[in-house]
Parts: C-alpha cells; structure tokens; sequence
C-alpha cells in the first residue's frame, strides 16, 4: 500500500526529538501558551518574513481573529473564491459577514485577479485569496486592487508553508496571513493548529487578547473573546519540525518534478507551477475527467488518493443560503469535478512515485475513449 500522506515516517525520524520536546512541556506545566509557543510564533513570524505571529488553535481560528481584527461583522463583504476547503467561508460567517464568491484561474487554482473588480461592494471590507495546493495566487493584480479600494487582504495560505510570490513568503505580502498546521500539512501539529502572521501591531495585539478571552491581562477582558489558545505541546513540536521544514519543501518539489516527467504522456492534467513563485506541493493534484473510474483503479492497485475538494463551497447544502446555483463558478465547478490528489509526502521514494506514475498511465482514460467503450 502507498499512503496519500506517511506521517508515520516523518514522526519515526523525528521520535527523540520529539520526545524531548514534549517531555519539556511536561517538566514545566507550561501547556497552554507558554514559552515553547511564544518561541515558535517568533521563529515562524522570521520564517515568513513577518514581524508579528499569534499562534491558536487551527487554522479556522487563525482566520476568524484574522477577519475580526480587519473589522469584518454584520453587514459587510469579504471576498473570496469557493474552490477551498469549507474553513474559509465559515470563518466568514462566524464574524457576521457574507462571503462573496468569484472564480479561479484554472491554471493556478486560485483566485483570479480579473474577476474580482465586479465583486466589489461599497460593502466589501476584506479581500481573502487562498493559496492553495501549495501555490500562492496573483498577489501583485490583487493587492492593487484592495489598495485601491481600500480592502484589507488576509492570505490564507494554510496549504502554503514556504511557498514563494515573486520571493515573498506566503502569509508576508497581504496585511495578515493565516497558517494552519493540521497534521497533514506541509508543517503539521502532532493534533490541532494555526497561527495569523502580520506587520501590524495593532492587530496583534486584538488577536492575542480575541484567542484568551478577550483578556489584556488575566481576568481584565477588554473584548468578548474566544478560547483559540494554542497548546503548549503543540508549539513544542512545532519548534522541532519548523528546523526540517526547507528539507521537506524540497523533497516534496523533487518528487512533484519526478511525477511531472513521469507523467508527461499521461491522460491526465498535470499541475502548472506558476513562473510567479515557488510551489511547495501540498498536494499533487491532476485532472482527469474519468476521476471516479481512475480512483478506484488506484485503491485496487493499493494506491490511497485524495479529492481537494469534490464540491465547490457554493455548491454544498451548508452554503446553499447564500444563493448561488450551479453554473455560476464554471472554473471552480470544472476542477471540483477532476482533480484527484496523488501520494505526497516528503519520505515519497522513486520507487513509489513510478508505481503510482506506471498506475496512473494504465489507468487514465480519457473521457471520449471511456465513452467509446461502453457505446
């Protein structure tokens, strides 16, 4: 069997360092914030190239203070696309605001710059591209058009960690960027994580007090606020696994471009690295229009895969208020559809990649030869 992610062979090279990581936390109690999360919010702040992080507790966490530092509640706008995890538009929604859709550039995944102009409101206050497989979007167009509106920009780029626009660090190019480090991530919690990075003091500082309660100092709560504090353990695995994280990035990039050569005369669409940046392949995400059938070949041939994501957010019942039919995202529908996630993961060997790769050649049928065989 080839796992879609071996977080077993990435936590057995690490197992002493671990240990003695959390075997710190344990010695000093400290197991809510504390000294192990304050030096990973440094750490991972320097990393992005950011003066400021506030570690939570997931990355929706990181989302919601983030939109509620930018003033997002009742009444206002934030856009954003509906080819994402369902995260995005829920953090959205617990601030009071509506989420308003447009598509993605099928090529990236992404936002695209060219519809956003016509999204914006007199109530639009936050535009919220997502970053996603590992790529980050068009920064530049989009912050062009936030300045000149007046937006603020939150990057969510819980599937970038690393990833580079025009070599600028994910999360440092809009006003704030939010990070998750679920266990699957490129750097992933052992349990729950996130962090917000940002320039800005100001909303810092709203952030630290929204994630304790809303407290400036203990029992003195300011605002009425939430318990998004990261764990103490979490933040000391975290210090450990950020030293390896450039490591990891470019093993995952290895094996992207072995899977890119490998599968060049393959029946499927294969990622597009944008000349923008650097991608750090969260997910290896091809297309196929015959993904059920080619999924199922590859659970037969002891191969796991992954959807991201089989349905647009518009699409889903939970979003089903806020009006959207189908047919109105045709970029973000058509990907829903196709794209199917191979094994990606650091420890991947070439010995796997081929077997998935010879797979995918065997079974990839295009949509007009399926259709043939069965008339």
């Amino acid at each position: 069997m080839i796992p879609f992610v071996d977080l077993k062979a990435q936590h057995a090279a690490l197992r002493e360092e671990l240990l003695s990581a959390i075997g710190g936390v344990l010695q000093s109690c400290e197991f809510t914030l504390g000294r192990e999360v304050a030096a990973f919010e440094a750490s991972f702040a320097e990393y992005c190239g950011t003066r400021h992080g506030v570690g939570v507790n997931s990355g929706t966490s990181a989302l919601h203070l983030a939109l509620l530092a930018a003033g997002a509640g009742p009444g206002d706008e934030v856009v954003t696309v509906p080819f994402t995890f369902m995260a995005t538009a829920s953090a959205i929604q617990y601030t009071g605001a509506t989420p308003v859709f447009v598509d993605i550039d099928p090529r990236s995944f992404t936002m695209d710059p060219a519809a956003v102009e016509a999204a914006i409101t007199p109530r639009t206050k936050v535009l919220l591209p997502v970053h996603l497989f590992g790529q980050t979007a068009d920064m530049d167009p989009l912050m062009e058009i936030a300045r000149r509106h007046g937006l603020v920009v939150i990057e969510d780029a819980a599937q970038a960690h690393g990833a580079l626009y025009k070599g600028r660090r994910a999360g440092s190019i809009g006003d704030m960027g939010c990070f998750s480090f679920y266990p699957g991530k490129n750097l992933g919690a052992c349990g729950e994580g996130g962090m917000v990075v940002s320039n800005h003091p100001e909303a810092v500082q709203r952030m630290r007090m929204l994630r304790d309660w809303g407290a400036e100092r203990k029992y003195h709560h300011v605002l009425k606020g939430y318990n998004y504090r990261l764990e103490g353990i979490q933040g000391a695995v975290l210090n450990v696994k950020l030293r390896y994280l450039e490591a990891w990035t470019e093993a995952r990039r290895a094996a992207a471009a072995r899977y890119d050569r490998l599968l060049a005369q393959a029946d499927v669409g294969l990622p597009e690295a944008m000349a923008w940046g650097r991608h750090v392949y969260h997910v290896y995400a091809v297309r196929c229009a015959e993904r059920a059938a080619l999924q199922q070949g590859l659970a037969e041939a002891g191969i796991q895969t992954g959807i991201h994501y089989p349905f647009p957010i518009h699409l889903l019942q939970a979003f089903a208020d806020l009006g959207y039919p189908a047919g109105s995202f045709p970029h973000a529908e058509q990907a829903a559809r196709e794209v199917l996630s191979l094994p990606m993961f650091p420890e991947l060997t070439e010995a796997q990649s081929a077997e998935v790769a010879e797979a995918v050649r065997r079974l990839a049928v295009p949509a007009q030869a399926s259709l043939a065989s069965v008339t």
